[in-house]
């Protein structure tokens, strides 16, 4: 299916079931969709903790689930299902390329390398910071890399790791979003997890400055938008807010146990206060600061104070706090469960930004392959724009 065709028939769809994915349970009580679908709210308010966790993981399981109470779901599932990229094996590379580089983070980039796929052209590693990937890719095709980054001191780690292996790396101190001269025509421009404005701007600055081909791996959609995301591609019928395009992103696969308890813990902990506020004003949800992490890792008497004290509200009484903290366990659940329903849409809602930038590029006179680069387990984010000139 051709890119923009695959893009209206997916802004189509996802507009028309935004009821379900826009809300945040965790600002609403009970999101409007629940009456609509009272059989799906049930269903998800019903499920074992065991069974929302995974669901809340698992994007295409959790379509799997709504399309069986919604069919036309499933047309959503189909189109967000990405092909995996086609791939070259990496040529032998001498040891120590990988110097300072985490397993993880190296599994990411040697997979992204395979899947880039060069044809001579000089690299631009566009925020590359201590300039891995650029290294790698200088080594595996031998050709020369400039690595732009905004931070001096990776820039100088990077110089330092280069000579070491002996590579044609060239690293340049800059800010990607004011920098006009780079990147430059017939260059082959690279990307790893480059965030939201940053990816941007190396997408339309490059296609203008004339580069013969650019892979990127998309990230963070949601920096640099300020209220509503600004589709590159051309008018659609979906408009999606900032909050919206965290929601694409808000998936991850490596939490461990611990790191999963005191997520599950900091979310009731913000839910207990959030229904104690709720008495002082007209019953909605009010928004709030950013709780520091260790408030979170309080006992919870503890943290009601420290929020309290923060938001101007009367201490909580030690003898009815038990009672909140209750019932902030009792809203995690709900909102857990009833959150299934929109991060059902993460993948699809990513690939639809994904789309704005492949069908841009097109737009502009590049052929464009939107694949995954990798698995889901070494990295959610996973899509890989490759885009060559016709």
């Amino acid at each position: 299916m051709r890119n923009d065709e695959r893009q209206r028939q997916l802004d189509t769809l996802l507009l028309n079931f935004q009821a379900l994915w826009h809300p945040q349970p965790f600002r609403e009580l009970r999101p409007a969709w629940c009456e609509q679908w009272p059989a799906l709210a049930a269903e998800l308010l019903a499920l074992p903790e065991a069974e929302v966790a995974a669901l809340n993981d698992n994007s295409a399981a959790g379509l799997y689930l709504l399309a069986r109470h919604l069919p036309e779901v499933a047309e959503i599932a189909a189109l967000a299902d990405v092909p995996a990229c086609a791939t070259r094996p990496l040529p032998a590379i001498r040891a120590f390329w990988d110097r300072e580089v985490p397993g993880r983070k190296r599994a990411q980039i040697e997979a992204f390398a395979a899947a880039a796929g060069g044809k001579g052209e000089p690299v631009l590693d566009w925020c590359g910071g201590k300039g891995h990937l650029g290294r790698l890719l200088a080594l595996a095709w031998q050709v020369p890399v400039h690595s732009l980054d905004f931070d001096a001191q990776l820039c100088e780690d990077g110089r330092a790791l280069a000579q070491r292996v002996g590579v044609e790396q060239h690293f340049i101190h800059a800010d990607a979003l004011q920098v006009d001269a780079w990147p430059q025509p017939g260059q082959h421009a690279v990307a790893l997890h480059a965030c939201g404005e940053l990816h941007r701007r190396l997408i339309q600055h490059g296609a203008a400055s004339g580069v013969a081909g650019l892979d990127v791996a998309p990230c963070c959609y949601y920096r640099g938008v300020a209220t509503h995301y600004q589709p590159l591609s051309g008018e659609l019928s979906l408009s999606l807010t900032r909050d919206d395009t965290r929601l694409a992103v808000t998936e991850t696969v490596t939490a461990n146990g611990r790191e999963t308890r005191q997520r599950d813990q900091g979310l009731a902990w913000k839910l207990g206060f959030d229904a104690y506020r709720r008495q002082f004003g007209d019953g909605h949800y009010q928004s709030f600061k950013p709780v520091p992490e260790r408030w979170l890792r309080m006992p919870f008497a503890d943290f009601m104070q420290q929020m309290s004290e923060r938001e101007n509200l009367p201490p909580l009484s030690s003898s009815v706090a038990h009672e909140f903290e209750a019932n902030g366990w009792q809203r995690r659940h709900e909102v857990m469960s009833l959150s299934i329903a929109r991060h059902a849409f993460r993948r699809a809602l990513e690939v639809w930004l994904a789309l704005d930038l492949a069908v841009y590029l097109e737009n502009q006179g590049y052929s464009v392959r939107l694949g995954r680069f990798c698995e889901r387990a070494l990295t959610p984010r996973n899509l890989l724009l490759s885009a060559r000139r016709d």
